[in-house]
């Protein structure tokens, strides 16, 4: 059960919200346009962030853009 410290985790990578207009789910109150994020765990489709509710959250790359 390693999602369970994730929370606590080494931060990955940051990375920077483009969008949140997702067309099956609702994300606009999780993510926010412009705002960075710490990457906790990353998957071929998904990134594992702490998001706006302060919580681990998995959302698609598509939102995000890496900063180098």
């Amino acid at each position: 059960m390693i999602h369970l410290n994730w929370e606590t985790t080494e931060t990955i990578k940051q990375i920077e919200c483009v969008h949140a207009d997702a067309k099956k789910f609702i994300v606009h109150n999780k993510l926010t346009p412009g705002k960075k994020y710490d990457v906790k765990n990353e998957t071929d489709e998904f990134y594992f962030i702490i998001d706006n509710s302060t919580r681990i959250g998995g959302f698609r790359k598509e939102y995000f853009k890496e900063l180098k």
